[in-house]
């Protein structure tokens, strides 16, 4: 008997979590609010940046290993190299205008992590949709770790782009 007293706070541990007891660094359901809400700040503030052309601030908010996803295929760029290519549009005065006109985050029950879509309407690329994953720093401000830019394209328009793709 002595044995299962020893392990009896074990047991009582797995059996709660077993039975959908708190898990360890969970975010109440108004702390999770809380970051959907920030999370939501900081995609608005970094599209204002970009629209403002305020470099520092646009890039501020990506996390150092940051990866932006463009339109066009061959846009896979880390952090600084997205900067590098981006600099001359900032540096001209106009960057880009995007705006979210439907948003949703998901954040990680422990509240590190989120993901999120939103649909976004822009001046030069018709409507498009931004995905990508954001991480809670060290010093609790939310930095996007990647985002993905994407063309929406209306299934029944896809016969005719796929025909210009393959240049026909």
């Amino acid at each position: 008997m002595d044995k299962w007293m020893d392990k009896l706070p074990c047991v009582l541990t797995l059996a709660l979590a077993a039975c959908g007891g708190a898990t360890p660094g969970a975010q109440s359901p108004a702390e999770l609010e809380t970051a959907r809400a920030a999370i939501g700040e900081v995609l608005d503030d970094w599209h204002a940046a970009a629209a403002e052309a305020d470099e520092a601030r646009y890039f501020g908010h990506l996390a150092p290993d940051a990866v932006f996803l463009g339109t066009d295929a061959t846009e896979r760029w880390g952090r600084d190299a997205f900067r590098a290519y981006a600099h001359p549009h900032f540096e001209r005065g106009s960057a880009w205008t995007f705006r979210a006109v439907r948003r949703e985050v998901t954040v990680d029950p422990g509240g590190q992590l989120a993901w999120f879509d939103e649909d976004l309407t822009t001046e030069n690329l018709g409507p498009c949709r931004g995905s990508g994953v954001m991480r809670r720093a060290p010093d609790g401000v939310w930095q996007i770790t990647q985002y993905n830019l994407a063309i929406t394209v209306p299934n029944e328009r896809f016969g005719e782009v796929r025909a210009l793709l393959r240049g026909e």
